[in-house]
């Protein structure tokens, strides 16, 4: 990947994360519901997570087990019926991902970018490597 596609993937990831998280703040989700206490936090600097992470996680994972039976019955998504519930399901995930990412201070966009890089450079992702019998076939 090129420095200015690494530059552009990090613009575009870290759009996301703030507009993600930008809307789940405005909302009240990174607020106690109590005493209004905010709930972010900056995990790289060593604070404690103020939101159950596990929970976030699940939520991350239960819209990509509603992502997985949307294309077991390729059926339309429920609230947005010109698309299918698979693309819906998944850019539901894409939102919990940068909203809890945002919401604890991680560098998603700088993960991705650098994750991107290194995948391009794995000698088990290239194909002649996937066709031998112990190669990663998915």
């Amino acid at each position: 990947m090129s420095t200015s596609q690494n530059q552009a993937v990090k613009t575009a990831a870290e759009l996301l994360v703030n507009t993600c998280h930008g809307a789940a703040a405005k909302g009240g989700w990174w607020n106690d519901l109590s005493t209004g206490e905010a709930l972010t936090c900056n995990l790289p600097a060593g604070e404690k997570p103020k939101r159950n992470v596990g929970e976030l996680l699940c939520l991350i994972h239960s819209e990509i087990s509603e992502g997985m039976e949307g294309a077991r019955k390729s059926k339309a998504d429920e609230h947005l019926p010109h698309r299918l519930s698979l693309e819906v399901e998944l850019a539901d995930a894409v939102i919990r991902i940068c909203d809890l990412s945002g919401g604890m201070g991680l560098d998603l966009a700088g993960a991705i970018a650098e994750k991107l890089e290194y995948n391009a450079r794995r000698a088990d992702h290239k194909p002649e490597n996937r066709r031998m019998d112990d190669g990663k076939k998915f």
